[in-house]
């Protein structure tokens, strides 16, 4: 399979479907999707759909992770590193990781299943992503030890934003996290504009699986 043509038949389908930031077009261009996907599925990789990783999980679509992606860096349009401290609940095989990581000085991952989040740390270094930690952890708790994030972006679904989650952003910095249950889903943008006041925008209507309390080791 030519991977690079297909790369290319990819951005130029998620332009069509409405990703206008170049430097997003040019992550998901660059970043080798088959390497995240089971070996099944290599023939689908650079399909714009999720794919199943196991453990009941999926690799996001594409479309949508150009597009949480293109949420959080807008407003910074000269700037190729809009971002410092990104914090990501759900690492998952790790491929919106490596799309993160080329927009922020550093990427936290939780994930709470220990196989995945292993898996995504062999995945991201054999892509040659280096600006990243990892951690085997509940996401709904967020980071476990203090710290403030500049954006904080969840790919999972869960009722409510954690208050955790709301404390951790900087002020000025967005949130973004697919909120409702398995029947309907819609991406909520959160927006922090002091320490007690957010501003909410609801986003595209998505399908993403729910966001779990707990760690599994497997």
């Amino acid at each position: 399979m030519n991977f690079e043509f297909a790369r290319k038949e990819l951005t130029k389908e998620l332009s069509q479907k409405g990703i206008k930031d170049p430097r997003v077009l040019e992550a998901i261009y660059q970043i080798p999707r088959h390497e995240f996907v089971d070996a099944t599925f290599t023939s689908r990789s650079y399909q714009d759909m999720s794919l199943p990783i196991g453990h009941q999980q999926t690799i996001s679509q594409p479309f949508v992770v150009a597009k949480m992606t293109e949420f959080l860096i807008q407003g910074n349009i000269l700037d190729q590193k809009p971002l410092g401290a990104v914090l990501e609940i759900g690492t998952g095989c790790g491929y919106q990781t490596a799309i993160l990581a080329r927009f922020c000085r550093k990427v936290f991952s939780l994930e709470r299943i220990e196989a995945l989040s292993l898996r995504a740390d062999n995945n991201l270094k054999k892509v040659g992503v280096d600006n990243y930690q990892l951690r085997w952890s509940d996401g709904t708790l967020g980071w476990p030890t203090p710290k403030k994030f500049d954006a904080i972006i969840c790919t999972a679904a869960i009722s409510q934003i954690p208050k955790k989650l709301k404390t951790q952003l900087e002020v000025h910095g967005k949130l973004i996290c697919p909120v409702g249950d398995g029947k309907k889903q819609y991406l909520l943008l959160l927006e922090k504009k002091s320490k007690d006041e957010f501003h909410e925008t609801i986003l595209d209507s998505v399908l993403f699986v729910p966001m779990l309390e707990g760690k599994v080791s497997e």
